[in-house]
């Protein structure tokens, strides 16, 4: 009698309950899969403009990495209320310049005011990732990357608005640096995950410390 072959896992994935991503984010997506983390998608339907504009009435000096890990935090707690037996991973991004936070362009003509005003100037992205289960906040990490864009000209923008299409509308600052966006920039400082919007690093040892990935 020959022994039963071990218990298949998914990849790296160890035993656990299910991970859900609160996000709509494609790049996040795509982080998640590249590392080999195996979870389900299920975006939060949060107003984020309410939930900024409440805080800046609150406190108008409320700062920008406060904003991305209230609203991580509020995205994960929605979706792990609703889903109580499943660990949710909630994720958000502020770009900050001259100590005001922009927000995603709502159109191409918002996107082009966006880069002009942002060209050969530091901007600084502060990206947050929330861990929830059953309401209950479990962790959070917050992490920032300070960018340089180079001074281009108005002609370029309108060509990369071109090329890079409808996706820069999904992006604070209208670029991703995995794309044609990388050509925005003159100098970048910081993780290269956390500028995508999804600080991975700590994400991966925070899983493998609760056991949801093997060590």
């Amino acid at each position: 009698m020959t022994d039963a072959a071990p218990p298949v896992t998914a990849g790296l994935q160890a035993e656990k309950p299910a991970l859900i991503l609160a996000s709509a984010s494609p790049a996040r997506v795509a982080v998640l899969r590249s590392a080999g983390v195996a979870f389900t998608q299920q975006p939060s339907n949060l107003d984020e403009s309410s939930v900024r504009e409440a805080l800046r009435q609150e406190d108008e000096f409320t700062q920008a990495g406060d904003i991305a890990e209230l609203l991580a935090l509020t995205k994960a707690t929605q979706i792990s209320t609703a889903e109580p037996d499943a660990l949710v991973l909630g994720a958000d991004q502020v770009l900050a310049i001259e100590d005001r936070a922009l927000e995603k362009p709502l159109d191409f003509d918002a996107a082009r005011e966006q880069l002009l005003e942002l060209r050969g100037k530091t901007h600084v992205l502060h990206s947050a990732v929330c861990l929830c289960r059953g309401g209950q906040h479990l962790w959070t990490h917050v992490d920032t990357a300070t960018m340089k864009m180079r001074d281009f000209s108005a002609e370029f923008v309108g060509r990369y608005l071109s090329l890079a299409g409808a996706a820069v509308l999904t992006s604070v600052g209208a670029y991703q640096l995995e794309g044609p966006g990388a050509q925005l920039f003159e100098r970048v400082d910081g993780d290269y995950f956390t500028v995508l919007g999804l600080p991975l690093l700590p994400l991966l040892a925070k899983l493998r410390e609760m056991e949801i990935l093997l060590a």
